[in-house]
């Protein structure tokens, strides 16, 4: 029998030099993480359309 979802949650991205910037707007990403194996709030390197160069995205909520 298959099994459901387990425990694989969504999570969203946030760049943490935008709003020091100034610039309207903001920068987010979505995506999923274990939350077994990475209890941790998230951070990884993504572009950032707004600053154009890649920045530090930080898990928020």
């Amino acid at each position: 029998m298959a099994k459901g979802k387990g425990n694989r949650i969504q999570v969203i991205l946030e760049c943490t030099e935008h709003k020091a910037s100034g610039k309207p707007g903001t920068s987010r990403y979505i995506t999923t993480k274990n939350k077994k194996n990475s209890p941790d709030r998230m951070e990884l390197k993504k572009f950032n359309p707004v600053l154009k160069k890649m920045t530090v995205h930080k898990e928020i909520k």
